[in-house]
């Protein structure tokens, strides 16, 4: 449980973000503000590994869809872990060669990652079974938090430092804010917008958590043909929900067009400017400018992801989370 729930006005999120504040007494205020470029939220939920030893970039070089060998200190990158059919099986950020502090851990050639509420002891079993005699020792760090800033961007700071960053960064946002900016940026939650059919060209990761020019990894053939051939099965798009209805979709609803499914709704949230708003995987031939339904609600769609090269067309601020 955060510390920072602790803070005056703080209402603590729903599963899967249990343990972290949904918002600190107003949402609206809490977005604009990190639009503006103020505060920070508290993603201390997500779980923390890190991974040292001098193979430790070659390991998940080999194994993740991102270029480690080539990866510079201190910068932020997203990767994926694909099925051999080129499903999405994990998700992380990753930053390597920081030092936060006082231990050893935190030297240089140690690797910092972090994923999804409970997926970091599925990330560290794949891992250790895949890293045969590679020089690389992985564990769980619960002394390290993961903060988001403006901007979307992440950063991973001490635990016990939590309580004292409203005095340098700000007052604190809630995840409802988070949220609702990252699905307005058309950012996925990999295991909430995604399912275990989903590959990386259809939900936009092409060019930012898969790196297009690299070697040979788990799942590429199947990314590397979709993206040559194009025209992925199904694509991410932002549902512009209907504002008279009292509540959101349930995460995982059809999506219908006509009383006929043609996908299923991910994250959903309040935007200040928006309104209710959602992240929903349909399939490819469904006509971009046709209303649908999620849950007995209308909504229409804004394309976020090339129906056919399977690229994000929107801008997009900071990493995938």
């Amino acid at each position: 449980m955060s510390e920072l729930l602790a803070v005056p006005g703080a209402v603590e999120a729903d599963a899967p973000d249990g343990g972290v504040a949904a918002h600190y007494g107003s949402w609206i205020t809490e977005q604009r503000a990190l639009v503006d470029g103020h505060g920070f939220v508290d993603l201390s939920h997500r779980d923390v590994i890190g991974l040292s030893g001098p193979d430790r970039l070659t390991l998940l070089h080999a194994l993740s869809t991102q270029d480690f060998e080539s990866l510079h200190p201190r910068l932020h990158v997203d990767a994926l872990i694909l099925s051999p059919q080129g499903h999405i099986e994990h998700g992380f950020s990753a930053v390597d060669g920081i030092e936060l502090g006082s231990t050893e851990s935190d030297a240089p050639d140690t690797l910092l990652a972090h994923t999804e509420p409970g997926g970091g002891a599925a990330l560290i079993a794949f891992l250790e079974g895949m890293k045969f005699m590679s020089r690389v020792d992985i564990a769980e760090r619960p002394d390290l938090a993961v903060i988001g800033l403006p901007e979307l961007e992440w950063q991973l700071v001490r635990r016990e430092e939590l309580t004292t960053l409203p005095d340098t960064l700000g007052a604190p946002a809630g995840v409802l804010a988070w949220d609702a900016l990252r699905i307005a940026a058309g950012r996925p939650r990999i295991g909430l917008d995604t399912d275990h059919r989903t590959i990386p060209n259809e939900v936009g990761l092409l060019n930012a958590a898969v790196h297009l020019d690299k070697g040979c990894y788990r799942g590429q053939e199947t990314v590397a043909r979709v993206h040559t051939l194009g025209r992925p099965p199904r694509r991410l798009v932002l549902l512009h929900l209907d504002g008279s209805a009292e509540r959101l979709p349930e995460r995982g609803s059809t999506v219908e067009l006509a009383g006929s499914p043609v996908g299923f709704v991910g994250t959903s949230a309040r935007h200040h400017e928006l309104g209710p708003i959602a992240l929903a995987l349909v399939k490819r031939n469904v006509d971009p400018e046709a209303e649908v339904a999620v849950d007995g609600i209308a909504a229409s769609q804004e394309t976020i992801v090339d129906p056919d090269a399977g690229l994000h067309v929107r801008p997009v601020l900071g990493r995938h989370t």
